[in-house]
């Protein structure tokens, strides 16, 4: 059976529509996605986690530049100004470090 052009970009539409909803789907007050791309603010206490594009991170440990992470069961530790660190497919960057809480961008 054939479908017409019309109708296949129609579902192409619908289907992109699905993803995207399912990207931004586990996204909470912490949380601030795009299509492809989260800014995830972590509160600097202990035990405080975010769950984005689901992943679990967590806060572990923190000084003036280095955040150290627990995400998808891995520990990492970012620096501001270092590249995207690759985990569990997920591309993570630190962009921010302040007493109160680390905020990363996260992407896929």
């Amino acid at each position: 059976m054939l479908i017409s052009m019309p109708r296949r970009r129609i579902a192409a539409v619908l289907a992109s529509a699905v993803l995207g909803l399912a990207l931004l789907t586990g996204c909470g007050d912490d949380v601030s996605c795009g299509l492809d791309q989260c800014t995830v603010t972590i509160q600097r206490e202990t035990n405080a986690s975010v769950e984005v594009l689901g992943v679990e991170a967590k806060f572990v440990s923190a000084d003036e530049n280095t955040v150290t992470l627990d995400i998808a069961g891995e520990k990492i530790a970012l620096t501001k100004g270092q590249q995207a660190v690759d985990v569990g497919g997920l591309m993570v960057t630190l962009t921010s470090v302040t007493p109160e809480a680390v905020q990363v961008e996260v992407s896929r």
